[in-house]
């Protein structure tokens, strides 16, 4: 029998059914009784209490007509099973959940041995209406299913095979903070409000928004907090610095998470990402977001002369693509700055 967790997680709650199954729901005061229909424990879990918590629908649907075997979403079910699907990061599978969720709404009930190239380049193309981002991600999302089909010989043909991404345009991606920018979000919310928690808790850890949301005084042990990030399933180890022990100590934070709502509720990271850009908008900071300031604190770090090594060690990375990007800009600044005066060397 599953155990109840301690301390008990706010607003969740535990019933055995008369035969002696353990069922999970979420239940703000007098407020209707949300099911967690995963299995308690796992990602899946965490995030749908995340989302009960935040008063969001719940991604996963009830059994119903549409999952009758040879439907595309009968398929998708199966594929849930695999390891293919587990395998995957929690951030991965919570994406891809979201392709899937609208792809039930239009095609559930479609035999999926009748999906051709046709319909998954017009899937394609409609997404790329809105951005080529959201259009990658429904091709990679397909593609994981299919090529699973495939090798599970439930199809022959894979429909997405030869199906290329659309061109992204050139882009810096997020805007990293200046040091203008963090005084100016400091001025406006000081220590003491939530806000400001918020600033810090990123800035100080380098954490991305899905950890930073997950991250509370459970996982700090002897001034070290340790966490498994969503998206590459690595441990990191970062010491809490003082300035942001300080704001942690003043607040407001929640019971499980530093970062939090209103009531002092956790916040899911697409909840969290609205709010904060909505605080930075307040602030008078247009178009900074929670990644700009995990470039900023990275481009800090190397300009300061961390490793490749130790950009890994901090952020989380795998390889050293992403590390040396970091590190040879900063090298670049600084022989830049060494060799300058050479331009008016007259000799």
């Amino acid at each position: 029998m599953e155990a109840v967790p301690r301390p008990r997680p706010p607003n969740l709650h535990r019933q055995v059914t008369r035969h002696g199954k353990a069922v999970w729901y979420v239940r703000i005061g007098k407020g209707p009784r949300v099911r967690i229909q995963s299995a308690f424990g796992t990602p899946e879990f965490h995030s749908k209490y995340l989302a009960a918590i935040a008063g969001l629908p719940d991604r996963q649907r009830p059994e119903d007509d549409r999952t009758s075997p040879g439907t595309l979403a009968w398929l998708i079910e199966r594929y849930r099973e695999t390891t293919g699907w587990t395998d995957l990061s929690m951030a991965s599978r919570r994406q891809r959940e979201n392709i899937f969720e609208h792809v039930l709404e239009a095609a559930g009930r479609h035999p999926f041995a009748k999906i051709t190239t046709a319909s998954i380049m017009a899937g394609r193309d409609r997404r790329a209406k809105t951005t080529p981002a959201q259009a990658r991600k429904f091709l990679d999302t397909m593609r994981g299913l299919f090529r699973w089909a495939v090798k599970a010989k439930l199809i022959k043909v894979d429909p997405t095979a030869g199906i290329a991404n659309p061109s992204a345009p050139k882009s810096d991606g997020y805007i990293p903070w200046s040091i203008e920018d963090i005084a100016a979000y400091e001025a406006h919310w000081p220590v003491g409000t939530r806000q400001r928690v918020w600033l810090d808790v990123l800035i100080y850890t380098g954490l991305r928004r899905g950890d930073a949301v997950r991250l509370g005084r459970p996982h700090i042990r002897k001034g070290v907090c340790t966490i498994k990030t969503e998206k590459t399933d690595t441990v990191v180890a970062l010491p809490i610095l003082p300035a942001l022990m300080k704001t942690l100590d003043a607040g407001p934070c929640g019971e499980l998470t530093f970062i939090a709502g209103e009531g002092g509720r956790p916040l899911t990271k697409e909840s969290f990402g609205n709010l904060f850009r909505k605080a930075c908008r307040e602030a008078g900071l247009q178009n900074r977001s929670a990644h700009g300031l995990r470039k900023a604190a990275a481009t800090r770090a190397a300009e300061a002369g961390a490793t490749v090594a130790q950009l890994n060690a901090i952020f989380g990375w795998k390889g050293a693509k992403m590390a040396t990007f970091y590190t040879e800009a900063a090298d670049r600044r600084r022989l830049s700055i060494d060799a300058m005066h050479l331009l008016g060397n007259d000799g």
